[in-house]
């Protein structure tokens, strides 16, 4: 297209007419960026940038590629002879008038899928930001210490919790509706409280030996039988659903499920990045159109526990193997000289085929509390 308005006009042409252009599309916001950056020289230059800088300032108001594109027009009509440009003169003063006249009646603003594009790519949003509080300030700390307070709790109760089908990695829920119930059993009579683990102290933020906690859970199953798991919901939903019952927030209910899907969607992804926390924890993303099922939250747990005997298994310590027979040599026949002539094994690796069915290495897939998996980017 552009070698073909080349050669319509002449070369010297058709550079004069891109000059003009692009003046006609920058000249807006630069003005705009002028306005910003009067603003930030009076009343801003102190607080937010180091002492006054005027490059920064110039920068963030009007921006580097906006300054660029001003120049480059300068330069293309540097290179052309001087023409009198009478009408293309006009449309670049016309576009200094509409420009902050058609911003400020939103015509030229960002839409909102543009500015939730910034605000993630930035990392900006009220979800990111808890989440990485969740995990630096909690997941981070507990999550390693969490193998070892099950192994007390276990030494400590005859009853034998974990023996059954059950979890030894703790369990985060996350309703879509960051409704959070306070105790599990208030939202499923299949889910009873059982006990806690052993306190986990750590001296923290100047706080002497502060305490963390998690609660055992009882979940009984179909057929009545109890599978014991450490369950608890993300706490950072609650202030997601606080903001929206406020008015001054401006979160709206759709606002809330955005910033719960995008919550647990960072989460996962710090969390696949942590070696501190790497299979240790389960995300639960709990949907809220089945609400009127009273047991729909040891469901969606039950069917998680499922998934995790199905895709994972435990790797049992290697006992010592009892003494075996030569399995050449009749055991009556063996003598000293004989098993000093017994080939050695080979140091030389071999391929060794399994029928068995291949498991992923990776962690399984979140499942929702009604079939399928849960939301993925």
């Amino acid at each position: 297209m552009v070698m073909t308005a080349i050669f319509v006009l002449e070369p010297e042409s058709f550079f004069r007419h891109v000059a003009a252009a692009i003046l006609i599309l920058t000249v807006g916001p630069s003005l705009h960026g002028v306005f910003l950056l009067i603003e930030e020289c009076l009343h801003h230059a102190t607080t937010r940038y180091r002492g006054g800088r005027l490059g920064q300032m110039v920068t963030a108001c009007v921006g580097v590629y906006t300054l660029l594109a001003v120049g480059l027009a300068a330069l293309l009509f540097g290179l052309t002879e001087p023409q009198p440009w009478r009408d293309q003169w006009s449309m670049v003063v016309l576009a200094c008038v509409l420009y902050p006249l058609l911003r400020t009646l939103g015509v030229l603003v960002p839409s909102e899928v543009e500015v939730s594009e910034i605000c993630e790519e930035r990392k900006m949003n009220v979800a990111q930001g808890l989440a990485w509080s969740f995990h630096l300030g909690y997941l981070n700390l507990v999550l390693p210490r969490l193998e070892g307070s099950i192994a007390e709790f276990r030494a400590s109760h005859t009853a034998g919790p974990f023996e059954t089908r059950g979890s030894r990695k703790l369990l985060i829920l996350l309703p879509l509706n960051a409704n959070i119930a306070h105790k599990l059993e208030d939202e499923d009579t299949n889910i009873r409280f059982y006990d806690n683990l052993p306190n986990t102290e750590i001296d923290r933020a100047g706080v002497r030996g502060r305490v963390y906690k998690h609660s055992v859970y009882s979940l009984l199953d179909e057929n009545r039988q109890a599978h014991h798991c450490v369950v608890e919901y993300a706490t950072p939903l609650l202030t997601l659903y606080k903001m929206s019952q406020e008015s001054s927030a401006g979160f709206g209910e759709r606002d809330r499920r955005e910033q719960v899907l995008l919550f647990y969607r960072t989460l996962q992804d710090i969390l696949d990045c942590s070696l501190e926390c790497r299979n240790r924890y389960r995300l639960i993303l709990l949907k809220d159109e089945h609400e009127d099922d009273p047991h729909f939250l040891s469901k969606a747990i039950l069917k998680n526990l499922d998934q995790q005997e199905k895709e994972e298994f435990y790797v049992f310590p290697v006992n010592p193997q009892p003494e075996v027979d030569h399995p050449l040599i009749p055991p009556a026949t063996i003598r000293i000289d004989d098993m000093h002539q017994i080939e050695p094994m080979s140091s030389v690796p071999s391929l060794m085929i399994s029928h068995d069915m291949p498991r992923t290495l990776r962690e399984p897939d979140i499942l929702s509390p009604y079939g399928g998996t849960g939301l993925r980017r």
